[in-house]
């Protein structure tokens, strides 16, 4: 017996489509994956091309700006243009940056393939989330967005260990011709299983907008890089994105961000970011504790750090089952205070622990992401009305990779103002764990009123 649902007005049969989530699935992974799977390969980089280590950071930021950029403005697009036809758009786009990124002769010609990269990634974080939603019933949704929310994370921490065992065995080009497959696996799903439609061109707005979020992220990110790598100094530069950020909130543009946050899903969206900050910390100082505090090899690292992303595969489709029989809400909060503990328990982290006392509490902060990615996700999606959803997508994509963003650099700069000493890590291990525990009550606060279900009124 086929399961009907709606996709785009019509009427499909949901058992059949669950192939689109799938695919959606390996999309966000690829995605989520690039932003951090070339920093294992940045030092061959720099010998291959001969250039200063300064000058690789933007083979990072070169992904990261314009698909900050974008995100926003190709979630507005998407409220009003086909998701089939963007998905297929943004999945070729994304192929052929990735080929033109792996046949790079040079530096600049690298950072030029990362960029469109990075901007057809923008439109994939937009898009994703509404063919998840229109492509299975409402009885399963959780389901489906915990295999695709928890690939996200997944990806975010997979991409040293994978990029490194890539770089090691292949060479560094093939950390982008991976993603060809893929692609072409991705669009064969979408072209047999999704029904047609066509794109609309963006708005006269569209532009603006970009070039405004894009001067705010460009602010943003060089400070948090920079900082990393060049001291403290640089984090004056953040406050410029500020003036920038107001003036876009003052134009039309940002009138769909204006209604979502009007809506029950701002605070999910909140605690999404401050999930990816936690989480992106406590991968990016973890193998420091363990290799200079502990003294382990870095396979040692890598082995003892597995427990996170191993935990957050075994959680996500728990979380996805608990969701659609006991709530979302409920699921999303118990994933959160599961990874809290966890990331408090960090704290105490000490220079006599054996590798396996850190093991398992990153296997809590794993499993609680796990329990709470799928189900926010849903929480969001049910909570704005149809025309705000690729919005609402594009906003739980965006406060993912902001997180990812800030994360890093709030460890590094915690940890330098204590002159890298044990104390200072734990100092940074705790605001982990703090914004962990201060996402509870954005999901919390209406929790014991009522019971939000991964309903989505799909069909305009």
């Amino acid at each position: 017996m086929h399961t009907m649902c709606s996709y785009g007005g019509r009427s499909v049969p949901g058992r059949n489509h669950w192939w689109p989530v799938v695919g959606c699935g390996l999309v966000i992974f690829m995605a989520t994956l690039d932003t951090s799977i070339v920093a294992v390969a940045l030092p061959e980089l720099e010998r291959d091309f001969g250039v200063a280590t300064a000058a690789t950071e933007w083979v990072v930021l070169g992904y990261l700006l314009p698909l900050i950029a974008l995100t926003l403005p190709a979630g507005r697009w998407l409220d009003r243009t086909g998701p089939r036809a963007a998905l297929l758009l943004a999945v070729a786009g994304f192929a052929l940056a990735s080929v033109a990124a792996g046949l790079a002769p040079g530096l600049a010609w690298l950072v030029g393939a990362r960029l469109v990269q990075g901007a057809f990634a923008g439109l994939l974080f937009a898009v994703i989330p509404m063919v998840v939603v229109r492509s299975v019933p409402p009885d399963v949704a959780g389901r489906a967005s915990a295999l695709v929310m928890t690939l996200g994370p997944l990806g975010a921490v997979s991409g040293p260990p994978l990029g490194g065992v890539i770089t090691e065995f292949w060479g560094w080009p093939w950390i982008f011709y991976i993603n060809v497959p893929v692609a072409v696996l991705v669009v064969a799903i979408a072209l047999r299983t999704l029904p047609p439609d066509a794109l609309r061109p963006p708005d006269r707005a569209f532009a603006g907008e970009t070039l405004l979020l894009g001067a705010a992220a460009t602010a943003l990110l060089l400070s948090l890089s920079f900082t990393a790598t060049h001291g403290l100094g640089w984090l004056a530069l953040a406050p410029a994105a500020v003036p920038v950020l107001a003036a876009w909130w003052r134009t039309s543009a940002s009138g769909p961000v204006r209604a979502l946050v009007r809506t029950p899903a701002s605070g999910p969206v909140a605690a999404v970011l401050l999930n990816a900050l936690a989480i992106s910390l406590v991968e990016f100082l973890a193998p420091f504790y363990l290799q200079e505090t502990l003294g382990l090899s870095p396979l040692g690292a890598a082995a003892a750090i597995l427990a996170m992303p191993v935990a957050m595969v075994l959680g996500g489709p728990v979380g996805g089952l608990l969701g659609d029989r006991w709530g979302t809400v409920r699921t999303s909060v118990l994933g959160l205070a599961v990874a809290g503990l966890g990331g408090s328990l960090l704290v105490f982290a000490g220079d006599g622990w054996h590798p396996a006392e850190l093991s398992w509490r990153l296997a809590l902060i794993g499993l609680g992401t796990g329990l709470f990615a799928g189900p926010c996700f849903a929480t969001i999606m049910s909570g704005v009305p149809p025309e705000l959803q690729g919005s609402a997508g594009a906003a739980q994509s965006l406060a993912r990779q902001l997180g990812f963003s800030l994360g890093p650099a709030l460890a590094t700069a915690a940890w330098a103002l204590s002159g890298y000493t044990l104390g200072g890590l734990r100092g940074a291990f705790a605001i982990g764990a703090v914004a962990t525990l201060a996402a509870l009550p954005l999901l919390a606060r209406d929790f014991p009123h009522r019971k939000v279900r991964a309903t989505f009124p799909i069909g305009k």
